[in-house]
C-alpha cells in the first residue's frame, strides 16, 4: 500500500485529488494539509511514501514547504500545479531546486475529454514517484572550479573542432538534470544543444524560461526553419516532432508519435545521427520507457560520442538504463560529470572555424 499526504489549500482541490487516489486499491490517502505549515506537521505524523504538493498557499508556500520537508523529513514530492502561464510555470519549477521530483498539471475534472488520461499520468506518476529513494544529491551541482577541472581531466579532450552539435533526450526526472548539465558548462561553450524533454506541451515555455533565468544561456522553445546558433539551447514544443538539416536549421513536423512521444528522443537522435553522425554528442537522461535508447546506439555506430546517466542519480532509470544494455552509451555518468565530459569532448566548447 502507498501512502500519500495531499497538500493544497483548496478544499474543492484537496477533495477531488484523494477522490482519484482512493479509487487506486494499492494507494492510501494518510493525511491532508491545507498549508505549508499543516503539511510539514502532518509529514511526520502520518510519514507518507510520497507528498503531492500545491505552491501558493497561505503561511507557507510549497517551495518553502518542499525546502524544510527535505531538510527534516525527506520524502518524494510531486508539485501539483493548476496554471499554465510560463512565468508561473517557470516559478514552479524552482520547487524541483528544493527537492520536488516532478511538476504535473492538475488533471482535468471529470466530463473534460482528457480527464481519463490526466488522472492516469497524475495516479501512475504518485506510486512511481513513491518508489524514489529520496537522496540530497543535487547540492553537489553548484562545485566550484576546482572540482570542476579536476574532473573534466577524466576525459579525453578533443585536438579538433568537429563536434557541432549537443542531442540530449529526457523524460520523467529530467528538468533538474538538464539545469543541472547546461548550468555546469563554462562560460563561452559555444556548442549549440537540441533538447527534448517529455512534458505537458503548455509548460514548454515555462520550464524553458526556468533554464534560461537559472543556467546563465540563452535557451528558447524551438521554431520551425529557424538557424541553430553557437551557445543556444533549444527545446522541442509540444505536439511536434524536431529535426535537423543539413543546413543547420530545425525543422519541426507533426509526424506520428514514436515510442507513444510527441516529440520523441528516438526521432531527434535519429535526425542528427544522419545529419551529423560524428560531429554529435547524445545524451539520454532519466525518464521512463525506451525512448531514445536504440537511437543512441545508432548515434555511436555513426561515430557520435554518446552518454546515458547512471542510475543513481536516475529518478527513473528506464530510458538510459535501456541505452546502457544496448550498449549504447560510450559514458555512463551523473549529471555534474556530464557537464564536464561535454566541456572535455567538445575541445572546450569553443567552435572555431
Amino acid at each position: 500500500m502507498i501512502n500519500v499526504l495531499v497538500v493544497d489549500d483548496s478544499p474543492v482541490v484537496r477533495e477531488f485529488l484523494v477522490s482519484l487516489l482512493r479509487a487506486d486499491p494499492t494507494v492510501r490517502v494518510v493525511g491532508i494539509a491545507g498549508d505549508g505549515e499543516e503539511a510539514l506537521q502532518a509529514v511526520g505524523r502520518c510519514r507518507p511514501d510520497v507528498v503531492t504538493m500545491d505552491i501558493h498557499m497561505p503561511k507557507m508556500d510549497g517551495l518553502e514547504a518542499t525546502r524544510r520537508m527535505m531538510e527534516t523529513h525527506p520524502v518524494p514530492i510531486v508539485v501539483i500545479t493548476g496554471s499554465h502561464a510560463p512565468k508561473e510555470v517557470a516559478a514552479t519549477f524552482r520547487v524541483m531546486e528544493a527537492g520536488a521530483l516532478v511538476v504535473l498539471p492538475r488533471p482535468t475534472g471529470p466530463g473534460h475529454p482528457d480527464h481519463d488520461a490526466t488522472t492516469r499520468e497524475f495516479v501512475q506518476t504518485v506510486k512511481l514517484m513513491s518508489e524514489v529513494k529520496v537522496v540530497r544529491r543535487w547540492a553537489r551541482a553548484h562545485r566550484t572550479a576546482a572540482e570542476g577541472a579536476a574532473r573534466e581531466r577524466s576525459f579525453p579532450r578533443c585536438t579538433t573542432s568537429d563536434v557541432k552539435l549537443i542531442a540530449i533526450g529526457a523524460s520523467t526526472g529530467g528538468p533538474l538534470v538538464l539545469q543541472t548539465i547546461l548550468s555546469g558548462l563554462p562560460q563561452g561553450f559555444s556548442v549549440p544543444v537540441l533538447i527534448v524533454q517529455h512534458m505537458v506541451a503548455d509548460f514548454i515555455p515555462g520550464f524553458t524560461e526556468w533554464l534560461d533565468q537559472t543556467c546563465h544561456r540563452p535557451v528558447h522553445v524551438a521554431k520551425h526553419g529557424e538557424p541553430i546558433l553557437p551557445g543556444h539551447a533549444y527545446a522541442a514544443p509540444g505536439g511536434h516532432q524536431i529535426k535537423v538539416d543539413a543546413g543547420g536549421r530545425i525543422l519541426l513536423t507533426q509526424d506520428e508519435p514514436e515510442n507513444g512521444h510527441r516529440p520523441s528522443v528516438s526521432y531527434l537522435f535519429r535526425s542528427v545521427a544522419q545529419v551529423f553522425g560524428n560531429r554529435a554528442v547524445g545524451v539520454l537522461l532519466s525518464g521512463m520507457g525506451k525512448d531514445g535508447a536504440e537511437e543512441l546506439g545508432l548515434m555511436r555506430e555513426r561515430g557520435a560520442t554518446t552518454i546515458a546517466q547512471d542510475k543513481e542519480s536516475s529518478v527513473v532509470h528506464g530510458m538510459p538504463g535501456e541505452a546502457i544494455q544496448l550498449d549504447a552509451a560510450a559514458y555512463v555518468l551523473p549529471p555534474e560529470k556530464i557537464s564536464a565530459a561535454l566541456t572535455s569532448l567538445t575541445g572546450g566548447g569553443r567552435l572555431q572555424e
